[in-house]
């Protein structure tokens, strides 16, 4: 299990086609704050059925996207 199952269940829940978080709302859900680590855990979302779509260090913000080609 890796420490970010909770934000992907949290994201896939959500269900919406784009959703955005700031590193606050992420580390309140997860109770870690997210570190240079995302990088390569960000890849498990797909199980998820999303994408990372936009990291912005300068909002310090995350847009997560649904795939395109999960289906309902």
């Amino acid at each position: 299990m890796s420490k970010y199952n909770i934000l992907w269940e949290y994201i896939q829940k959500d269900d919406s086609q784009s959703l955005k978080l700031s590193f606050n709302e992420i580390r309140d859900i997860i109770g870690i704050e997210i570190d240079h680590s995302f990088l390569n855990y960000k890849k498990e979302l797909i199980q998820y059925g999303y994408q990372v779509d936009k990291i912005s260090l300068k909002e310090k913000t995350i847009i997560f996207k649904k795939n395109a080609l999960e289906k309902k």
